[in-house]
């Protein structure tokens, strides 16, 4: 990393970043073209989770290539100087990369999302169908590689 200074060592507060970030964004590579896709997601046991229609470009690319790469941050604000070369944004962001793997098991996709719901709406409780569970598509990724920065 350029700015060490700015790099985040500490596991925990990458964790913390990972648990308060909202949206997630995949880098995905089809040949020599990229594509890049926001996620709600949700982390656990050095995996990242989210989920999907079972037909579409993302899920299209990670059945060719399921090396992925990801950027998740929590913005602070911003920091305005006396010229436009010193204003700035308070941030902390995570980048990662690994290998994507589709999840079959019904039981570990109801697990699976029962995170993300506990992440995005705690209130709104569990309890999938069967046909539900069939239909969606959950996705893991074996988290490889991962920094965390932060500009305060």
């Amino acid at each position: 990393m350029r700015r060490a200074e700015r790099e985040i060592t500490d596991p925990a507060e990458i964790d913390l970043i990972l648990q308060e970030a909202r949206v997630c964004r995949l880098g995905l590579a089809c040949g020599r073209q990229p594509y890049v896709v926001p996620v709600s997601f949700a982390v656990c046991g050095g995996h990242l989770y989210f989920h999907s229609a079972a037909a579409g470009k993302k899920i299209d690319i990670l059945k060719i290539n399921p090396s992925v790469c990801f950027e998740t941050d929590i913005e602070g604000g911003i920091i305005c100087g006396t010229s436009p070369c010193a204003c700035s944004v308070v941030y902390k962001s995570v980048i990662g990369r690994g290998e994507a793997f589709f999840v079959h098991d019904n039981s570990e996709k109801a697990a699976i999302l029962d995170l993300l719901m506990k992440k995005y709406a705690p209130e709104a409780g569990g309890g999938y169908s069967p046909r539900e569970l069939d239909k969606v598509v959950v996705v893991g990724i074996r988290i490889e590689e991962i920094t965390g920065k932060k500009y305060s």
